[in-house]
């Protein structure tokens, strides 16, 4: 017998973290083509900021904040196939995360890999939809490439070092600190680059012989593009995941067309329904094997509880994380 009610957090009102809230809400029944999840973590994201602040979120979306969970398949909605009660997910979300149950469109669930505990997983769908779009299909990192990862200390950026490198592709990757400049060399990067006491374009040349790299994935914006694009190769592709720096730039034109450059961004969570089952298939076939494999591992921070919320909040707007940031619902938080 499934409860009635469940405990939730939104946003009582746009600001700080301050502002996040946990009330009792009814449990969300699944519409056709959903499964009802009950959640053992959910996983904390910009995106989960951006909307606490009051970015508006897309029609019919909860005001429940999360986009991605991990848990146990408690019902099924019409028309479901490929997944039964009692299955352990983990999901991408438009919303609802947050929350001790949420629904989720059956095709963005993926099957939990048998290494993988139930609670870490939420810190693999944002991630995983996140890099192979936009490492491996816009940027079309190849094997033997080299790629410039920005924020690599990030839940999305240690996912995407692992991806690079299981590929077979070669990392550079900035972070700020002596603490997560050890993990990313534990991670098995090629050079790791402090951003507190090193320029990453000085470096880059004398590492790459001024050669260049050949992609770069870029979390900060601002007046870090001109110089990410001064350290790509020829025919170098330069993906834009975000702009914590900045979204307005100025752009030399001629440094583009002389190298043959592109410039390339997207964001997940307005990608229509059919895109995103898409990506979620390129996901089943590439990515989870590996996770099986034990070559691609989430690099999670810290558990938090479900009322706790806005502590995980403050730990991102504020750089601390090495890796994900996750809400321990059902059961303890502990990092076993």
């Amino acid at each position: 017998m499934l409860p009635e009610m469940m405990k939730a957090v939104i946003a009582s009102q746009p600001g700080g973290a301050e502002v996040l809230t946990v009330v009792e809400r009814a449990v969300p029944q699944p519409a056709a083509g959903e499964v009802l999840i009950r959640v053992a973590s959910a996983g904390v994201n910009r995106p989960d900021i951006m909307q606490r602040n009051g970015m508006p979120i897309p029609p019919g979306c909860s005001d429940v904040l999360g986009l991605e969970v991990a848990g146990e398949v408690v019902a099924l909605g019409a028309d479901v196939i490929g997944f039964a009660v009692g299955d352990a997910v983990m999901a991408l979300l438009n919303g609802g995360g947050y929350a001790e149950y949420c629904v989720a469109r059956a095709e963005l669930c993926l099957p939990l890999p048998g290494n993988l505990p139930l609670a870490h997983a939420a810190g693999v769908p944002e991630a995983a939809f996140t890099v192979w779009h936009n490492l491996f299909e816009l940027g079309r990192l190849a094997p033997g490439e080299t790629v410039l990862i920005h924020g690599a200390a990030s839940g999305v950026g240690t996912f995407a070092i692992q991806c690079a490198q299981a590929c077979g592709a070669r990392v550079i990757a900035t972070a700020g600190g002596a603490d997560k400049i050890a993990a990313l060399q534990q991670l098995g990067v090629w050079r790791a680059i402090d951003r507190h006491r090193e320029d990453f374009v000085a470096v880059i040349a004398a590492e790459t012989a001024g050669r260049g790299v050949d992609v770069v994935l870029d979390n900060v914006g601002g007046d870090y593009v001109a110089r990410n694009l001064s350290v790509l190769a020829q025919g170098g592709r330069h993906v834009s995941l975000s702009f914590m720096q900045g979204a307005k730039i100025e752009l030399d034109l001629q440094l583009v067309m002389r190298k043959g450059l592109s410039l390339t961004s997207s964001t997940l969570r307005p990608k229509s329904a059919a895109e995103k089952a898409r990506l979620a298939e390129c996901i089943r076939k590439h990515l989870l094997p590996l996770i099986a494999a034990g070559k691609i591992v989430p690099t999670l921070h810290q558990f938090l509880p479900l009322a706790q919320a806005a502590d995980a909040h403050r730990i991102l707007e504020a750089n601390a994380n090495i890796g994900k940031v996750l809400l321990s619902v059902d059961q303890p938080g502990a990092l076993a």
